[in-house]
């Protein structure tokens, strides 16, 4: 079905009728956005020659996508010159000739799954997704180029959804635009299941719950969420696994993906996370927020398979939880 860098289909005797441009919109799932890029990078095929999209397909014929980003070569003029973005500058990074110049980033990161569109990596606490300034260095995104680049291999990295920097866990990104628009449409439709551990302060009396409340930014702090009525809509649900005296640990899951979520919700309802001095959480065997994306699930958006992983419990999360409740 698919060669290196390209992706195929293959027309049947039902497509008859249809363009190359339907084909690629209809049966290879490609944006609107996405086709205007693949249309000006010359990224579409019919059988391996650049078509007119209008025309009319047959059964048997092989329309292709380019799903590879095709990278800029580096030229004199552009090096030491600011990059633009965190996309861009992901890009660039897979390009240098010499592995020995990338930065250095000194966490290793595990793969807890990888095919050619899309990857689940395990991120450390500790470690932003993806650089918010331009001269950052050390973000998940450069350790993914920094491997990448090592096996000699062409990525070009986007995050389909974030994590906190001082939350570990399970997250989803996708190894080009293809891939990203694909998992994007996936996340925007519900179709990706994402849990977490969280160690609450207090004890909750529930076995199970639902935390619903509008989100919105704290205009007294530049980077803090709060429940406010004119916010975002939030649905957060929760079942307890253990109670201890003065925590309670929790299986959560999101309906919604607001910024600071399960941080934000949990405080609202008297329970902030251990260790998230943001919200009001004490400060004792852990100094981050208690807070781990232990899985992750999806049908795949090509193969239609089911994919599930399963983040294990970092050091700090272990020993917090040995601690308090064993």
């Amino acid at each position: 079905m698919s060669r290196k860098d390209w992706i195929e289909y293959t027309v049947t005797d039902e497509d008859a009728g249809m363009n190359v441009e339907q084909i690629v919109r209809q049966k290879l799932n490609v944006s609107g956005r996405m086709m205007q890029r693949l249309t000006r990078s010359k990224g579409i095929q019919l059988n391996r020659k650049q078509p007119f999209l209008q025309r009319l397909v047959k059964a048997g014929d092989q329309v292709a996508i380019r799903i590879v980003d095709r990278q800029p070569e580096k030229t004199q003029e552009t090096q030491g010159q600011p990059e633009a973005s965190s996309q861009t500058r992901t890009a660039r990074s897979t390009l240098r000739e010499n592995k020995d110049t990338l930065p250095s980033v000194a966490l290793p990161i595990e793969l807890l799954y990888e095919d050619d569109h899309l990857l689940i990596a395990n991120k450390p606490a500790g470690m932003t997704v993806h650089p918010v300034k331009q001269e950052q260095e050390g973000t998940l995104v450069d350790a993914l180029a920094e491997l990448f680049a090592a096996r000699g291999e062409s990525a070009n990295v986007h995050s389909v959804h974030r994590l906190d920097k001082d939350t570990s866990g399970a997250i989803l990104l996708a190894k080009s635009s293809y891939g990203h628009q694909l998992a994007d449409r996936l996340l925007r439709e519900g179709g990706i299941h994402r849990e977490y551990v969280a160690v609450v302060s207090g004890v909750l009396s529930d076995e199970r719950g639902t935390i619903e409340a509008p989100i919105g930014r704290d205009p007294k702090h530049p980077t803090k969420r709060r429940v406010a009525a004119g916010g975002d809509e939030a649905i957060t649900h929760y079942e307890v696994i253990r109670r201890s005296s003065y925590m309670t640990m929790a299986r959560v899951w999101l309906e919604t993906g607001r910024t600071h979520q399960i941080r934000v919700h949990f405080e609202h309802i008297g329970h902030p996370l251990a260790g998230d001095a943001m919200y009001g959480g004490a400060r004792g065997l852990l100094r981050r927020q208690a807070l781990h994306a232990s899985s992750l699930s999806f049908q795949h958006p090509l193969t239609s398979e089911k994919v599930h992983c399963v983040a294990p419990l970092p050091v700090d999360m272990k020993r917090l939880i040995q601690a308090e409740f064993e």
